[in-house]
């Protein structure tokens, strides 16, 4: 007998056990998360399903749950919204694995959840933990056998034990990348709101993303475009120059050695130029900036430099005329005008479009100023430009 076994500990088959934790820590990149560990846990345990759930339902929100097994539609609605308010198995101790017999006792078969919803789908046995954490997580693992399965073992608890740390710390780190993404695009709808084109490159200068705005100039053609992952200009003295600016902005990340006479000390130095348009529109703005690296940076697919375009015949999206009468508390007519001057229509001319009089126009316009507490018209308009209507 081994000394494990001699002081009762389990043995797990360490190729199951190195391929559950292996996808438990991989669950975060995964959609649904977890997906793949809880269908491995599923077949190690025998189970009829598994189930985590991400969120539990409550009397506000349906909640999140990731299933494995057979289960409907129709099954996991009437949970969602009905069956979980009657769930005495919940809230079980940390850390703790246990069966709905061992923490309420036979009277758990009479229950109205059992009766009225697992026995109907031919779930006889129910195994649970709970995971908390300090930033107010709470996760439910089940796992479900039928009728016609035995109960859960102590070595199927066991192992459900051994992994539970493993899957909390990975539900900690699925939180952090959750909250990374919904900052992530936060910032990424306002650089789009802004009209501001974004294409970010890999340390080896291969092309990693581009915005809708950088898709929409650089589809144009119109003296710049792309072809690959390089970035081509019609100008062969602009494009030496922007080409010099990325290869600087890749050596000022650290991705490349500096050139003679440079150093890298002046980590996320911008350089910026114009593009000529053949069209004759007006140039095109571009901004070239290093991303530098961390200093525990080891991927090499992060983006070392991010080139913004801009595009300055781009009409921007128009903020509401309700967004502007909050902000400043103005009548409808008067948010109205405000925007039409903000466009660049003169007090004439905005008069003209909302079909009043010039001198119903100008008792506006000075009621806006007594509301904004401006005194000229250019003042008006760069409140507005650089308030927060642009990130709306």
């Amino acid at each position: 007998m081994s000394a494990a076994e001699a002081e009762g500990t389990p043995l797990f088959d360490l190729q199951q056990i190195d391929s559950l934790l292996g996808a438990i820590y991989e669950g975060p990149t995964e959609s649904p998360p977890w997906q793949s560990a809880m269908q491995l846990l599923r077949t190690q345990l025998r189970a009829a399903h598994v189930t985590l759930m991400l969120r539990p339902p409550s009397q506000d929100s349906a909640g999140v749950m990731i299933n494995t097994g057979p289960v409907t539609a129709q099954g996991v609605e009437s949970y969602e919204t009905h069956f979980f308010s009657l769930d005495p198995f919940v809230r079980l101790p940390e850390g703790e694995v246990v069966t709905a017999e061992e923490l309420i006792g036979r009277q758990w078969l009479q229950s109205a959840v059992y009766q009225e919803y697992l026995k109907p789908l031919d779930i006889r046995h129910l195994l649970g933990a709970d995971i908390y954490t300090r930033d107010g997580i709470e996760c439910r693992l089940r796992v479900t056998r039928s009728h016609n399965a035995g109960p859960f073992s102590d070595e199927d608890k066991a192992l459900c034990r051994f992994l539970l740390p493993h899957l909390k710390r990975s539900i900690q780190l699925h939180a952090r990348l959750d909250f990374l993404e919904c900052e992530r695009s936060l910032f990424a709808g306002t650089v789009n709101r802004m009209l501001l084109g974004m294409l970010s490159f890999a340390q080896d200068g291969s092309l990693i993303e581009t915005n809708q705005e950088a898709r929409r100039i650089l589809a144009e053609k119109d003296g710049i475009w792309l072809t690959g992952s390089t970035l081509c200009v019609d100008s062969s003295q602009e494009s030496r120059e922007l080409q010099r600016m990325i290869r600087s902005a890749l050596a000022d990340s650290g991705a490349l050695p500096a050139e003679e006479g440079t150093d890298n000390e002046g980590a996320g130095v911008v350089e910026a130029m114009s593009i000529t348009r053949p069209s004759g529109r007006a140039k095109l703005g571009v901004l070239v900036r290093a991303v530098p690296m961390g200093q525990w940076s080891e991927s090499r697919q992060r983006p070392a430099v991010v080139v913004f375009l801009r595009d300055p015949e781009s009409n921007a999206a128009q903020p509401s005329q309700e967004l502007v009468r909050r902000l400043f508390g103005l009548t409808r007519m008067e948010a109205q005008l405000a925007l039409l001057l903000a466009e660049g229509f003169t007090l004439d001319e905005a008069a003209e479009k909302m079909n009043v009089r010039r001198n119903t126009a100008r008792t506006h316009l000075r009621s806006i100023f007594c509301k904004t507490g401006v005194t000229r018209q250019t003042m008006l308009v760069r409140l507005l430009l650089n308030s927060v209507l642009t990130l709306g």
